[in-house]
């Protein structure tokens, strides 16, 4: 099992330096290393990070509506921008792994490293309350607060068609499944779009129906903004 290197680094990047040091130690156990791990910090940090955003992407764009900032909140927590952030704090030299996850790379991977970043915000507030878990959100996050969003990017394929039909007051689209091929663990889906007003038929293929609807919803938009 890895020991823990010195800490001290971590924190002064952090800014934080903790009164019980053993809250950043949990933080950073991994529950293939004990019963004590960080799992529950992981949930508590998780509800002080999707408020804490929650709040100031209301705060920023007061004329953004529900689902916009819904979307936003998404794009900026999620596994892959937490990942990130740990990486930026060089997170995987901390994180104590039992042997197998050792083995496998658990100290590269996005799940873990995100994991990591939700516990040690639950750390913090735990040591010193909710402004210093505040205060370190939003410094942890600043460069992507501060990046403009692009609104309609964040909307998926079927959500973009549906806005673009209904702007030209065009009957929403029809999908339907043509073909389900493979084996019941490893399916793949093709659906068709179509548009009868304006002779448009697309078909995407997916190993979910959701995902092969989406595309064949992509190559709609696509062909329609030519």
């Amino acid at each position: 099992m890895a020991q823990i290197p010195e800490l001290s680094p971590l924190t002064r990047q952090l800014g934080y330096e903790f009164r019980d040091e053993s809250l950043l130690h949990e933080a950073l156990t991994h529950r293939s290393v004990a019963s004590l791990n960080n799992e529950r910090l992981e949930f508590l940090g998780d509800g002080a990070l999707n408020f804490v955003i929650a709040a100031c992407l209301f705060e920023k764009y007061p004329q953004v509506r529900e689902g916009d900032l819904s979307r936003l909140r998404a794009s900026l927590v999620n596994r892959d921008s937490l990942a990130a952030v740990a990486r930026r704090l060089n997170l995987g030299d901390y994180i104590r792994l039992g042997p197998g996850e050792m083995k496998s790379g658990g100290f590269r991977r996005a799940s873990i490293l995100a994991d990591a970043v939700e516990s040690i915000l639950g750390a913090v507030y735990c040591d010193g309350g909710f402004d210093h878990c505040r205060r370190l959100i939003l410094d942890l996050f600043a460069d992507r607060l501060e990046q403009q969003p692009d609104l309609q990017g964040l909307k998926d394929a079927k959500t973009r068609l549906q806005e673009l039909l209904q702007s030209q007051r065009i009957a929403l689209p029809e999908y339907n499944v043509t073909d389900i091929s493979g084996k019941s663990h490893d399916q793949q889906f093709t659906v068709e779009c179509r548009i009868d007003a304006l002779g448009c038929t697309t078909t995407g293929v997916g190993r979910s129906r959701r995902k092969a609807e989406q595309i064949a919803a992509e190559r709609a938009v696509e062909q329609l903004s030519r």
